[in-house]
């Protein structure tokens, strides 16, 4: 029987504990997954060149299906949504646990992602809404990120361990996420009935993608998340590499430890966002977008551990204050014009658009020689001038 959306419910309803815990356990196996199937990668005697085009088969789904899964999230409960894509991801850890090709394994978890994001962000606006609804992306945030930084960690452990071990653990993990969506109550959907004719689907997706474009608030939104995620993911692989460069350390714990301080940051930095930021003083976020790139050059330039971790932490506070408002004003605003899972769906697209191209550049620079440090300045150097140039269309 479905439920009907009450705005009256207190933010930490049964129904936002439900998703609370069902994207933990996703995220948690996400960033276990990814670690440990880069040192799959190294255990095969991959060349280093390949890590990175893992992650962007991983990307490549999201802007395959970003037509398609907005309508999906929008058009059924999107708990049995987010049910079906951690499905999804159990199915490729099993690939890969099982000795199957790890780039394939890898590429069906991305699917399961790219189908999981509009309804786990979708629905938070189906079961809260207004200024209460930049807090629901701060607990999303806080547990998203507390996965990162516990998955990210045992990943590495493990990894170092036992690999079948670990990829069993990961497997486990996307187990528990399809249970406990289950507990997730059937939310009536957004938008039932829509044509699912595939040009119908295209032509909805592209009229959603020009019409969230053409208004200047969600504009800046998708612009500012997608420049934050594409300088993310990218600053993720770097690690695995300017780490034994940088501070002569060669195994698999020390790169995910430090991203672990960048998901400690990002917690700080949600929550402080949640207090200090609501939807109509969103533009607050900008100046800490611009010093995360600052702070990326900075972090490139270190030589000891304990000083990388402090920096870290600092970038990802600055990231969580800049990227958890932008997310709110997404939602809320594409809910009303678009629909909340086609509103995602057109942030995915950008986002991924974003990683790919990052990704790809820095697939170029590493096969090219380029050492870890100055690709790092660079990277940092390139994302605080988009950030600036960014703010200041903005302010005009």
């Amino acid at each position: 029987m479905s439920q009907a959306l009450n705005n009256d419910a207190p933010l930490m309803s049964r129904n936002m504990l439900a998703v609370i815990v069902a994207q933990f356990f996703s995220a948690f196996g996400d960033n276990a997954l990814l670690f440990v199937t880069l040192a799959v990668l190294k255990n095969q005697f991959y060349p280093d060149w390949s890590q990175p085009i893992l992650q962007m088969l991983f990307v490549a789904t999201y802007i395959l299906l970003a037509p398609f899964v907005g309508q999906m999230a929008d058009s059924f409960a999107k708990g049995r949504v987010m049910m079906f894509a951690n499905s999804l991801k159990l199915l490729g850890a099993l690939t890969i646990c099982f000795g199957f090709n790890p780039f394939l394994g890898y590429t069906l978890v991305g699917i399961g992602a790219a189908s999981y994001s509009p309804a786990k962000y979708g629905i938070l606006t189906e079961i809260t809404s207004g200024e209460r609804l930049v807090k629901a992306n701060g607990l999303m945030e806080g547990s998203t990120i507390a996965a990162i930084l516990l998955g990210s960690v045992m990943g590495g452990m493990l990894a170092d361990w036992n690999l079948v071990a670990a990829l069993v653990v990961c497997a486990m993990t996307y187990a528990m996420a399809v249970v406990a969506n289950i507990f997730i109550p059937r939310l009536t959907a957004a938008r039932p009935g829509q044509s699912w004719h595939f040009a119908a689907m295209l032509r909805s997706f592209v009229t959603a993608t020009k019409l969230l474009w053409r208004n200047g608030e969600t504009r800046f939104s998708l612009l500012g998340t997608s420049l934050f995620w594409g300088a993310g993911v990218t600053l993720r692989f770097l690690l695995v590499l300017w780490v034994p460069v940088a501070l002569g350390i060669s195994d698999n714990k020390t790169p995910t430890t430090l991203n672990a301080m960048v998901a400690i940051g990002i917690v700080m930095g949600a929550a402080a966002a949640a207090k200090l930021v609501t939807l109509q003083t969103v533009r607050r976020c900008m100046p800490a977008g611009v010093l995360i790139g600052v702070m990326v050059v900075v972090f490139a330039l270190q030589t000891s551990l304990l000083n990388a971790y402090l920096v870290l932490m600092l970038i990802g506070a600055l990231g969580g204050f800049f990227v958890v408002p932008l997310n709110a004003l997404l939602q809320e605003r594409g809910k009303a014009s678009v629909g909340s899972g086609n509103a995602i769906a057109v942030q995915n697209l950008g986002e991924n658009t974003a990683m790919l191209l990052m990704l790809g550049l820095y697939t170029v620079a590493i096969k090219l020689g380029a050492p870890a440090v100055a690709t790092g300045v660079g990277f940092g150097a390139i994302f605080a001038v988009a950030i600036a140039v960014l703010w200041w269309k903005g302010r005009r």
